[in-house]
């Protein structure tokens, strides 16, 4: 008997549920689940759910899922009767991906492709859960003048010994993680092959360009690309790719590695000229030595999406800078307070 003949309301735990992609989704989970969001702010902040606390289908976990997770020990989840329901669906999202504070959160990153894999999903052996890996566009390694799109069977070519291989091959170990898993268990866990997102919540003077652009346009400051007029990437609005990753848990186990990501690639230097002009900034785009996480992305080859998912990107980018820009406005106060403090 499957859980929703038995069940009100399924229990979802999502981790890094207080980052950018995660607090989304948390949001978007809460109108068909109770949501348990994991989190251990190290790169995320609380105001991201401060406003999702109000409602009783939703819990915060202070926890690092880089260690084990023992749901029982947590009475706060009591409301949710998972001691006796357990928990039906795991996302795990938790990993750093700053590009200034690569270097200090490196240790993070490898233990969320490694440790923190292993943990979630011996949960989702525990409770016999659906489970969705956020993986990346990194695994199919860098672009190149002949191949900029990438379908899902692309072997990619990652050098596993460089300064950022922690994250780029770290991915690529944690994707094996959860094919063992599968092998092993006969688990429903799938991948999701995330291209570069955006929108509001995006951490601030991260090194992460449009909501460093929409900052310093407002405030009439050079905005900076790190790299040169070459850099290239595609973008995708954080809602269509929350839409995407819960369309794919919803799948049956057939259904188990998709890319989401625009499905067009655009210049920087143009996204940074489009913020100008939308902002009405006398800002001037400038160039400096390229960051160690800020690397040119390619395109996803979304035709097997499409077929599996029925899901396109559906928010223009024009559109998604808007909201990003207005969400920005309304709260830049706060956003660098909280930044700086």
């Amino acid at each position: 008997m499957s859980a929703d003949q038995i069940f009100e309301k399924k229990n979802v735990l999502v981790t890094g549920g207080a980052g950018f992609i995660g607090s989304h989704l948390c949001e978007r989970l809460l109108k068909e689940a109770n949501v348990i969001c994991v989190d251990d702010f190290s790169n995320s902040h609380p105001d991201n759910v401060n406003h999702l606390l109000q409602y009783p289908d939703f819990e915060f976990i202070n926890h690092d899922v880089n260690l084990p997770l023992d749901l029982d020990k947590f009475d706060e989840l009591d409301k949710f009767k998972v001691k006796f329901q357990g928990i039906q669906e795991v996302y795990h999202l938790a990993c750093p991906t700053s590009p200034k504070d690569f270097e200090k959160l490196k240790l993070k990153s490898l233990l969320a492709n490694s440790s923190a894999m292993i943990n979630t999903l011996d949960l989702a052996v525990k409770y016999h859960a659906k489970y969705v890996f956020a993986s990346s566009s990194v695994v199919y390694g860098d672009p190149t003048d002949t191949v900029d799109t990438f379908a899902e069977n692309f072997q990619g070519i990652v050098n596993h010994l460089t300064p950022r291989a922690c994250y780029d091959e770290g991915k690529r170990f944690a994707e094996t993680c959860v094919e063992t898993y599968r092998q092993m268990y006969g688990l429903d866990a799938k991948i999701i092959r995330v291209f570069t997102t955006y929108g509001p919540r995006m951490m601030l003077r991260e090194g992460l360009f449009i909501p460093d652009f929409t900052l310093d346009a407002l405030s009439g400051k050079d905005l900076v690309i790190y790299g040169d007029e070459s850099f290239t990437t595609s973008l995708c609005y954080v809602s269509d790719v929350v839409s995407g990753i819960a369309r794919l848990m919803a799948t049956g186990p057939e259904v188990k590695l998709v890319n989401i990501g625009g499905d067009q690639i655009y210049r920087l230097v143009d996204v940074a000229n489009m913020i100008i002009k939308m902002t009405d900034s006398s800002s001037k785009v400038v160039f400096e030595p390229a960051l160690l996480f800020a690397t040119k992305k390619g395109m996803p080859d979304l035709s097997y999406t499409r077929e599996a998912l029925g899901w396109m990107p559906l928010v223009r980018l024009e559109d998604g800078l808007q909201k990003t820009i207005d969400y920005t406005v309304a709260n830049k106060e706060a956003l660098l307070y909280n930044h700086d403090s």
